[in-house]
């Protein structure tokens, strides 16, 4: 795009964010100040990228600038990159690619159910899905009277390192598979929800669903919340594509692929804590179920809140960075 054509294309934009922080006009809602400050910073990387010594580059800059020392003067705590990352920038994203999140997990949750519907009407699915060697050693453990043994059968340490790589591994995966216009991402999703279905299906046919669930929900609250989000974050890079708006295809798949590394680097934590649970904690079959509960509720209200009332809170405030 030309830059006189880009300039007539956004100048109203501009004009009405700098209204907004001058405060010359009606308060724009959440959702319109979030998007004013997601296009603002989007077209200030175009510039950068194809105008780079030109004035609107430097206006661009300095709007950005403005934003930042709005920010500031309104909150006196200071912190390093890393902190802002996690307390504004990370957020912010997760606001901004909310409905993704939404649709990421809605297919999450209608393959768990294909997995579930599946297993109840065909006794071959289960091992299928989850291998026979998986099945066989399972039904052994059970008639030992240890169901969940298999979180015993490797060391702590190696466990932790093995499966916080494995996760990691996974979230990438729904991540990159984005590039292949979301139908990767959403392969990832129908893949491990109809394990997880199969999973929980099959302990429930052996009248052990309780047993299961406050044992693998430990570990994996965090990590099925992660892979969802990590789905999200391939949605956003595979929209990309599919709907560049008013941006080339490929400059449109290059902010999307920002966004959506932003979150997957958020999530790697998140992945190390659990399995970190998994390799420490899930072992320990004998706890207390109400300190099992306690473990999967804390987990899920830090997902909850940290994923979803969190940013929109920030947005809310207009807080932007």
């Amino acid at each position: 795009m030309r830059e006189p054509a880009f300039i007539k294309k956004n100048k109203d934009k501009w004009q009405r964010f700098e209204a907004l922080l001058q405060q010359k006009e009606k308060p724009a809602t959440p959702d319109e100040r979030a998007a004013l400050f997601i296009q603002i910073t989007d077209d200030l990387s175009y510039a950068k990228t194809f105008y780079p010594k030109s004035p609107i580059t430097q206006y661009l800059n300095s709007l950005a600038a403005k934003v930042h020392q709005s920010i500031y003067r309104n909150k006196k705590e200071e912190g390093s990159r890393i902190i802002q990352f996690w307390k504004y920038e990370l957020p912010l994203v997760m606001y901004e690619v909310r409905y993704k999140l939404l649709y990421a997990f809605l297919i999450f949750s209608i393959a768990i159910a294909i997995g579930v519907i599946s297993s109840a009407n065909d006794n071959t699915f289960v091992r299928l899905i989850l291998g026979d060697g998986y099945v066989n050693m399972t039904l052994d453990n059970i008639e030992k009277g240890d169901p969940m043994g298999v979180y015993k059968h490797m060391g702590q340490m190696e466990m932790w390192v093995y499966i916080a790589w494995n996760n990691v591994r996974v979230s990438f995966l729904a991540f990159i598979f984005g590039v292949f216009v979301s139908f990767g991402t959403g392969f990832i999703l129908l893949q491990n929800g109809i394990m997880l279905g199969a999973f929980q299906y099959f302990f429930y046919q052996k009248g052990l669903f309780l047993t299961s669930f406050l044992t693998i929900w430990i570990h994996g609250t965090l990590e099925i919340s992660a892979i969802v989000i990590a789905g999200c974050a391939g949605f956003v890079m595979g929209n990309s594509i599919l709907f560049p708006g008013t941006y080339s295809r490929s400059q449109s798949f290059r902010l999307g692929a920002k966004k959506g590394l932003k979150i997957i680097v958020g999530l790697v934590p998140i992945f190390i804590l659990a399995a970190f649970f998994e390799g420490f904690i899930t072992r320990l079959t004998e706890m207390p179920d109400v300190l099992k509960l306690a473990i999967i509720l804390i987990s899920l209200a830090f997902v909850i809140w940290y994923f979803v009332i969190y940013p929109r809170h920030l947005a809310k405030e207009d807080v932007m960075v």
